[in-house]
């Protein structure tokens, strides 16, 4: 369960969509989450990814020794 407190401009937004198309709010809510939920996973994974690549815990490889190592 999951409860949300928005702006009333984007209530009223929701409100008035959800009319117009025979939908619920809670249809486009779910909707708009999964939309945006790859992305945010993303962001945060290239995040913590970069924090450790920073701190010296990744090794890399130029394109040239990944080109040597996979003979291409």
């Amino acid at each position: 369960m999951l409860a949300l407190r928005l702006p009333e401009d984007v209530e009223t937004r929701l409100s008035q969509l959800a009319k117009l198309t025979g939908r619920t709010k809670t249809y486009y809510a779910t909707q708009a989450i999964l939309h945006q939920l790859e992305d945010i996973e993303d962001y945060y994974l290239a995040e913590k990814a970069w924090q450790k690549f920073t701190a010296g815990d990744k090794k890399t490889y130029s394109s040239d020794e990944v080109i040597a190592e996979l003979n291409l």
